[in-house]
């Protein structure tokens, strides 16, 4: 690709349910300079008098070139036009446990920031997903006789480890504890006949890793710590520790929790709150099928940030299944009115990520959203669509 080439942006969007694609053809700095468009099946090309921008395609994607239609100038933005395509790339979701092969494995519990070693060597006989968190009130539509779960709080044994929709729950054993979280006297709070007895803990309950201090989760009871699926990866013991930057990982577990959560309950709208149960971000799923191409000549006009700094390693040509989100901010008393019309609304779920999470995630949110062509920013009354 030829030097000049950075001057003409290329972003595509390749929706595989669809099998459509929408492309983008930046405008050069040069006002007016003509633009010859080149379409393949397996590549674009985009030729100007100073310059050629090539992107290729990954393997599994092809285009239909005779299909373009629905050519318009967007001001600020370029060319825009749509495609068929053919698309069989499926998403690679960065999973933090899978049930099924490491159940009855010894498994090893690391930091995901510093690799730090949490839980060494446990033997995990069984692995099972908790239920939702309204659970208790279905439970008198299902039984005709009086709750048999009244008043018995779902608590791992040695062995067991339980998988909620942001977090895992598993019994402690002194032995192989690492960090070694101060532990205080719980409370325990009959919220209502819905939820049952909760052990809520106090504020310095917080487990805390012993090398990054990073939080890792809560203390909920002597013997059961709450981790957090954002904050520890779970591999088997006789494998190595995974390095995968922590924004990368942010993503795709949080994107992997929307497109299980949608798929699971028909949920497409999340509030996600810190442990503290401010909210941080207000989310609404659009689509969980896209794969995102693009050769972005302007990288250098976007604000760097360290956190990302994984993420702009590929902004000279990079393709990346992403999970579409419409998102809103809820800090420094932002859109404080939406956000309670949502924590009134059964339909919106709620996600709880430490807080520092909840920040790491508003920033990589916004930072995907400025990377994004200008008209693709904002969508209705939500300001920031984002990708994920």
């Amino acid at each position: 690709m030829a030097a000049a080439a950075a001057e003409t942006r290329v972003f595509l969007e390749v929706r595989r349910r669809l099998q459509s694609a929408l492309l983008i053809l930046g405008e050069p700095k040069e006002g007016g300079v003509p633009l010859d468009v080149s379409v393949t099946p397996s590549s674009l090309q985009v030729k100007t008098p100073t310059g050629c921008t090539e992107l290729r395609l990954p393997a599994e994607v092809r285009l239909a070139p005779s299909s373009c239609h629905g050519l318009r100038y967007v001001a600020g933005d370029g060319l825009h036009l749509r495609l068929q395509t053919q698309a069989d790339f499926s998403p690679k979701l960065v999973s933090m446990f899978n049930q099924s092969s490491q159940a009855q494995e010894c498994c090893t519990f690391y930091c995901q920031s510093c690799g730090e070693v949490i839980i060494r060597d446990r033997k995990l006989l069984r692995v099972l997903p908790l239920p939702s968190e309204n659970w208790g009130a279905l439970v008198g539509e299902w039984c005709c006789h009086p709750d048999p779960f009244a008043n018995k709080p779902l608590h791992p044994q040695e062995n067991d480890c339980f998988i909620g929709d942001t977090f895992v729950l598993v019994n402690l054993r002194s032995d192989l504890w690492q960090p070694r979280p101060e532990l205080v006297p719980l409370e325990t709070h009959c919220l209502s006949s819905e939820n049952r007895f909760q052990l809520k803990p106090k504020a310095n309950t917080k487990v805390i890793c012993k090398r990054c201090k990073v939080m890792l989760g809560e203390t909920m009871s002597s013997e059961t710590t709450k981790f957090y699926m954002t904050e520890i990866i779970i591999q088997p013991s006789e494998r190595n520790f995974p390095i995968i930057p922590r924004s990368r990982f942010v993503q795709s577990v949080i994107a992997q929790c929307l497109v299980e959560l949608s798929s699971a309950r028909s949920t497409f709208r999340f509030t996600v709150q810190g442990q503290d149960g401010k909210a941080y971000i207000l989310l609404w799923l659009l689509n969980s099928d896209s794969l995102v191409i693009e050769s972005l000549g302007s990288s250098k006009s976007i604000k760097k940030f360290p956190l990302l700094e994984d993420i702009l390693e590929a902004d000279s040509g990079s393709a990346w299944n992403a999970v579409k989100v419409l998102y809103q901010p809820c800090i420094k008393s932002r859109n404080q009115s939406l956000a309670r019309l949502w924590d009134s609304d059964i339909s919106v779920h709620s996600l709880t990520l430490p807080s520092a999470t909840c920040l790491e995630l508003l920033l990589i949110l916004s930072r995907n959203n400025a990377s994004l062509p200008p008209s693709l920013r904002c969508m209705n009354s939500f300001q920031n669509p984002g990708l994920l």
